[in-house]
Parts: structure tokens; C-alpha cells; sequence
């Protein structure tokens, strides 16, 4: 039992340093050079497939057949909230934007609940609310709502949602680990955002002349990195739960508010400060939650 925890520790933690990482290197790559999204997260999927080949042919793990219908949904709900994410970050305030997102937890279990059966504690559901009542504080001076703003916020909140919950249920239903599943889900995903990327961005001939060989390679650099973050993100959803990766996600959000102070000289506002404090509050209380129904062995199916 104290193995399998500290191999959850290790890999939320690790999770948890690769996405930090990959955000800033990302967040460097839009505000200096101006790098389409779309084009970026494709180039994410590309890099992990082919970290999930280099793995396979190291017999690091053994590639297992798995039909294309069985991984259509996942990798087509993976699509639909990166561009929904955008649509959403683009047509509404970055406040609106947040509090939306702190929203999929909560939405994340009630698919379990009325899909799946599978029933959260009272103590988990009220470790919910400080979480987002932290996320609104941060966020409150730049809360506006708008007709097509909340559609797609709501809309993306509800396909991140289920994309979280598909990682972790489909890893079950197949029998199948983490690298098994996203060596399939990596490159249809990345053939999806294919078709999309004409849609949505400039054509790669019509702008790969504007990037530096460097910048180029901290693209790729993004990319080496993603690979660790998917890889993660699958594996502490399937030996965990989707709710518990979410609780890391506002780890993931907190630490990078934090970078962000000090990297950017973003400083800190009193209602943020309070919004930290009840986010960490929050996420700390449901760890706490979660290792104590675990010890007494009355969590029961896994939320």
C-alpha cells in the first residue's frame, strides 16, 4: 500500500513539474513569437507518439491491439476541448475563462455519478467548494459574461470533462496501461487536429518562414516535454481517479499563478492572496479526505 501511494506521490508530482514546465516554455512561445495553438498542441501529439515508439522498440512497454472505434470518442473529446478551450479563452475575459474551468471537477463527477455509478463522499464534494471560491477571488475583477463566451465555456467544461473521465474508464474497459492506450489515442488525435488546423489557423507554409531555427527548437522542446505531461496524465487518471488529477490540476494552476508572480513580476492582490490560500485550503482538505477513507477502506469504487 505505502508502495503504490508513493508511486502516486511520484507520478502527481511529476505531472505536476512537467506541466508547469511546459506551460511556461508554452506561454514564452505565444507572448515572444507568436506560435499558433492549434498547430502547437498538434506538434505535442506528434513529439508523444513518438516518445511512445521510441518506448515500444526499448521494450519499455508492449504495444497492445486496440480497434480505432474503441478510441475514436476519446481521442475526438480530446480535440473538441483543445479547440473549445481556445474558443472559449478567446471569447471570453481570462477571469471567465478560470472560473469555468474550475468548474470541471464537479462536472467530472456528476458524469460519474449518473453515468458510471460511482458516488463521491460528502467531505470530497464540500473540499470542492473553497476550491472554486478561491479561483472566483482570484478572478474577480475580470468576471464578464457574454451569450457565445458561455457557450463555449460551458460546452468545453463539459467535453474536458468527459475526456478525463474516458482516459481513466477506457484504460478499464480495455485492460489496457497508460503508454498502451495513448500510442493509439497520440497519433489519431494529432490526425484529428490535422483536419481542424485549416479551420482554425494559418497554413504552416504560410507562416513556417516567420520562426528562427531556435525557436523551432524550443517548439520541439515543448513538445519533448508534453510527451512526460500526456504520459502522466494518463497514468495518475488510471491508477487514481479523474477528480484526483483534477486536484493536481489546481496544484498546477496554483504553483504557476506563484511562478508567474516572481518569473513575470506579476505580483499578488490582496482578493488573490485569499483566493490561494482557500484553493490550496481546498485541495489540501481533499488529499486529506481521500488518505483517510483509503486507510479505513471505506472510500469503496474510486471517485
Amino acid at each position: 500500500m505505502e508502495q503504490s501511494n508513493l508511486r502516486k506521490s511520484i507520478a502527481i508530482i511529476g505531472n505536476i513539474a512537467c506541466s508547469i514546465t511546459v506551460i511556461l516554455i508554452n506561454k514564452w512561445i505565444y507572448k515572444e513569437i507568436g506560435f499558433p495553438n492549434v498547430t502547437l498542441t498538434f506538434i505535442h501529439f506528434v513529439m508523444t507518439f513518438i516518445g511512445l515508439y521510441i518506448c515500444e522498440k526499448l521494450n519499455i512497454f508492449c504495444q497492445k491491439s486496440i480497434s480505432l472505434k474503441d478510441v475514436w470518442l476519446l481521442s475526438a473529446t480530446f480535440c473538441g476541448f483543445v479547440v473549445l478551450t481556445n474558443l472559449s479563452l478567446e471569447n471570453n475575459t481570462v477571469g471567465t475563462y478560470q472560473v469555468a474551468k474550475s468548474m470541471t471537477t464537479p462536472v467530472i463527477m456528476a458524469i460519474q455519478y449518473f453515468h458510471y455509478n460511482k458516488k463521491a463522499s460528502l467531505p470530497v464534494v464540500l473540499s470542492v467548494i473553497p476550491i472554486i471560491f478561491g479561483v472566483i477571488c482570484n478572478f474577480s475583477y475580470d468576471i464578464k459574461f457574454n451569450v457565445i463566451g458561455c457557450f463555449f465555456a460551458c460546452t468545453g467544461v463539459v467535453v474536458t470533462s468527459l475526456y478525463q473521465v474516458l482516459v481513466g474508464e477506457k484504460q478499464k474497459e480495455l485492460q489496457v496501461n497508460s503508454m498502451q492506450l495513448l500510442f493509439y489515442q497520440a497519433p489519431l488525435s494529432a490526425a484529428m487536429l490535422l483536419v481542424i488546423i485549416p479551420f482554425v489557423e494559418p497554413l504552416p507554409w504560410e507562416w513556417y518562414t516567420a520562426f528562427s531555427f531556435k525557436e523551432f527548437m524550443i517548439v520541439l522542446s515543448s513538445g519533448c516535454v508534453a510527451f512526460f505531461v500526456n504520459l502522466t496524465i494518463y497514468w495518475v487518471i488510471g491508477n487514481t481517479s479523474a477528480v484526483t488529477y483534477n486536484m493536481a490540476g489546481h496544484m498546477k494552476f496554483l504553483l504557476t499563478l506563484i511562478g508567474g508572480f516572481f518569473i513575470f513580476n506579476e505580483w499578488p492582490q490582496q482578493n488573490q492572496i485569499l483566493g490561494i490560500v482557500c484553493t490550496l485550503g481546498g485541495v489540501l482538505a481533499y488529499t486529506h479526505i481521500k488518505l483517510s477513507e483509503q486507510d479505513s477502506k471505506q472510500g469503496g469504487t474510486k471517485v
